[in-house]
């Protein structure tokens, strides 16, 4: 099981500038990158690549950042422009020698909305036919995509591993797989551990987010059984700390920091990064 940590920890958005990173994350003991791509025009995954074979890490995952204009219940065009920006990503991917994509592939992250349940199905149908698409990209490029839900404060669409193991199942692509964050989890599961021992081998990838957005294992998510859970399944990816602080003034607003949570971002990985350690 290798240990990541995701760039909005200290940037966004993630550009070839940002590779100085790289050396930081290695001294600290880190054993992969997760790089959000806000945007495939931000960066040179050749050049990233390189940076990162220098360093000796590995980009472990990319994630997905869909904005407003990414949407695959949306309208027409937003359907269109997320999944061109998403096989765009993925296209990079294979320059990255990255396996998987991960985030919230489905809708805008933000959109909640109570839309009655004729709406709701229809979205649904969608979706899922543009995830067969993607999918099917993915697979010819030898990729996994990887669908996290979120919390109910940021979609209204996916919120629990039930409900992701229907759209995997109504999918049904070998290419698509569970992606589990502990902060939304915290928020969506009656049980933490039973949630990932549901999900079982269809686990494609893990967040380790304290519940309030800081260090894991400073906080009050009941870790042992997570642990113990993920040794049980077998699972045997990565898992990566995904944390924000107010000093990423753009990532801040968006995943509602109003307050230093830790007295510096440094701590969140180092400290975060022993604790998974010791725990897993």
């Amino acid at each position: 099981m290798r240990i990541g940590i995701n760039t909005f920890l200290f940037t966004s958005p993630f550009t070839t500038r940002s590779t100085k990173l790289f050396p930081k994350f290695k001294d600290w003991g880190f054993d992969t990158v997760e790089i959000p791509i806000e945007s495939p025009a931000h960066i040179d995954p050749h050049k990233v690549k390189r940076e990162l074979d220098k360093s000796g890490l590995v980009c472990g995952t990319a994630c997905a950042c869909m904005g407003p204009d990414r949407d695959l219940r949306g309208n027409t065009r937003q359907q269109q422009t997320a999944l061109k920006y998403m096989t765009a990503v993925i296209d990079q991917m294979v320059a990255l020698d990255c396996p998987s994509l991960i985030g919230p592939v489905y809708s805008a992250v933000g959109r909640a909305d109570a839309v009655p349940a004729p709406e709701y199905k229809q979205q649904w149908r969608t979706v899922v036919k543009h995830l067969k698409t993607l999918c099917a990209y993915a697979g010819d490029k030898g990729k996994k995509v990887c669908l996290e839900p979120l919390n109910r404060f940021e979609t209204d669409f996916i919120n629990t591993c039930d409900q992701a193991l229907n759209m995997v199942a109504d999918v049904g692509s070998p290419h698509l797989l569970l992606h589990l964050d502990t902060f939304h989890m915290n928020i969506e599961e009656k049980n933490q551990a039973a949630a990932i021992r549901k999900a079982g081998k269809l686990l494609g990838h893990f967040h380790a987010c304290g519940s309030d957005r800081g260090t894991p294992g400073n906080d009050h998510i009941q870790w042992v059984p997570i642990a113990a859970a993920l040794k049980e399944i077998g699972y045997d990816k990565d898992v990566v700390i995904e944390s924000f602080t107010s000093d990423v003034k753009v990532i801040a607003r968006a995943a509602a920091i109003w307050r230093r949570i830790e007295p510096t971002r440094d701590e969140i990985a180092v400290k975060g990064l022993k604790f998974l350690r010791s725990v897993l």
